[in-house]
């Protein structure tokens, strides 16, 4: 659009021409004139996916459950007005169309039936946890994922893609229905990437195949210390005699076996019955004031282990803290070691234990556009019609008042209008819609000509600010950018990429990229 091409301020060499048409169903209208500089980043490789996975799935989802709406500046703040902004198109109007249910027969509906598309992005920023809301859009391998910019990039926070991104579908109270969709790339605008210019506050993320949880397995610790994904060991008490049969396997020793022995043990005078000789080090000083061995007294200097002088080097001479007397004879470091030895009696028990290694099974889910569909795309509409827009709000009106959980997603419905420019986000030509959702909404999906009964349509925008716009304390609009030409253009290069799985065939995570 004419407003973002006067403030570009591209790189040498930075117009990088729109890629490979994703097949028939996509209309041409974008021209190599208004193809933008994109900015593409790696989020993670399949080596990478195994660790980001696992940070979401240990433990019971905890991080997952943990995780709090994504604001990150994005409200505007005072009472402005609602229109004014330069929202136009700038060619042709195209759509992509969706994919999933098409062969659902139309039915009259009364409500608002929910897309399956939706769900929420998760991430983290610095040590927090944080998530925002997205939606699966067509793309030719099925495997992408449309949400806000600010939910994928922060140059100033992050110094690029924000960290462990991965997208549930459908996710509730840490169940993810269809799999784990862990980010591989993300496109955005170079505009909002390096200048954090919200009229491209849009990321196009292709993700690879979803992981599903496959079940529980134990193994040997060869295959635990070699499993990629999550895993865990636990010890269980054994008898005496697996135990044995355990170290004599071993040829004595076993470093999943052992015993362990708890209580006390009594002073007794020397050589009363059911007793037995114990000797221990101790000081110098000590083993000088013990009697001699042949005292018929409970402890003695020991005569089953004299003193013991050792010769060492000055490092572990200077290091050693034990009750050992050190000395240094002749520019020789010396430590000499006095023991006694008591007549004891043992009040104890021994239990014996072995550890059992198990992992955690993945699956391949499949792709993400197979399994929840994808809506369709859409692009240089005509401002003013009506849109669903979708998703998780969960923080409270600037008042305090907290309707939204975040738990389930919400919706809100209208017609767009030219929103007003806010100079806070460099906004100028973005569009707006009366609605209330709050914090926690951002990236979810605007639909036109949504189908209740398919529960598909064309996303025609995202979440990308939200305001009160008569200052009573309660939100009461939010803010897209303007899909255009160069969003479809970015959007096209997004849709083209194949990602695939990164589940082996033995239910663990792969190594390599």
């Amino acid at each position: 659009m004419n407003t973002r091409v006067k403030r570009l301020a591209l790189p040498l060499g930075g117009a990088i021409a729109a890629t490979s048409m994703i097949g028939a169903t996509l209309v041409t209208s974008a021209n190599a004139a208004t193809a933008p500089s994109k900015k593409v980043v790696s989020l993670a490789s399949a080596s990478e996916a195994k660790k980001i996975t696992s940070f979401w799935t240990a433990n019971a989802g905890a991080n997952l459950k943990a995780a709090a709406e994504y604001e990150s500046s994005s409200q505007v703040e005072g009472k402005i007005k609602l229109g004014g902004g330069t929202a136009n198109p700038d060619g042709k109007a195209g759509q992509v169309a969706p994919i999933g249910q098409e062969k659902v027969v139309p039915t009259k509906v009364k409500n608002v039936n929910l897309p399956k598309t939706i769900g929420k992005v998760f991430f983290t920023v610095g040590d927090k946890e944080y998530w925002c809301s997205a939606s699966s859009i067509q793309s030719k391998y099925h495997n992408l994922v449309a949400t806000a910019g600010h939910c994928v990039f922060d140059e100033g926070i992050q110094n690029g893609a924000l960290d462990n991104w991965v997208f549930i579908p459908g996710y509730y109270q840490g169940k993810a229905p269809w799999g784990i969709y862990v980010g591989k790339a993300a496109y955005t605008h170079y505009d909002f990437a390096v200048y954090e210019d919200f009229d491209s506050d849009y990321a196009f993320v292709t993700v690879y195949n979803g992981i599903a949880f496959g079940g529980e397995k134990q193994v040997t610790q060869e295959t635990y210390n070699n499993w990629q994904g999550e895993k865990y060991a636990k010890d269980v008490e054994i008898t005496a005699d697996e135990y044995k049969k355990t170290v004599d396997a071993k040829g004595g020793e076993s470093v999943d076996a052992w015993s362990k022995t708890t209580g006390s043990e009594v002073v007794l005078p020397w050589g009363t019955k059911g007793g037995h000789p114990v000797t221990k080090e101790v000081t110098k000083d000590e083993w000088e004031k013990a009697p001699s061995e042949n005292t018929p007294v409970n402890y003695h200097k020991s005569k089953f282990k004299k003193p013991v002088t050792e010769v060492v080097d000055e490092a572990t001479y200077n290091a050693y803290t034990g009750p050992g007397y050190k000395k240094i004879v002749d520019s020789s470091y010396t430590i000499t070691h006095y023991f006694v030895s008591y007549w004891v009696k043992s009040d104890s028990t021994t239990k014996y234990y072995k550890t059992l290694f198990f992992v955690v099974v993945v699956k391949d889910a499949g792709r993400l556009g197979d399994n929840v569909g994808g809506q369709g795309f859409t692009w240089n509409q005509k401002v003013g019609q009506p849109v669903y827009a979708f998703g998780y709000p969960a923080a409270p009106h600037p008042d305090g008042d907290k309707p939204f959980t975040g738990v389930t997603p919400k919706w809100c419905y209208g017609k767009t209008f030219a929103a007003a420019p806010v100079a806070k986000f460099k906004a100028e030509a973005q569009i707006g819609l009366k609605c209330s959702m709050t914090a926690g909404s951002s990236g979810g999906p605007w639909i036109l000509k949504y189908s209740s009964t398919k529960r598909l349509g064309y996303i025609n925008g995202v979440t990308s600010l939200i305001g009160d716009a008569d200052a009573n304390g309660r939100i009461d609009f939010a803010t897209s950018p303007y899909f255009d030409s160069e969003t479809y253009s970015i959007y096209k290069s997004a849709a083209n990429l194949w990602s695939g799985s990164i589940v082996t065939k033995d239910g663990d995570i792969a190594t390599k990229a």
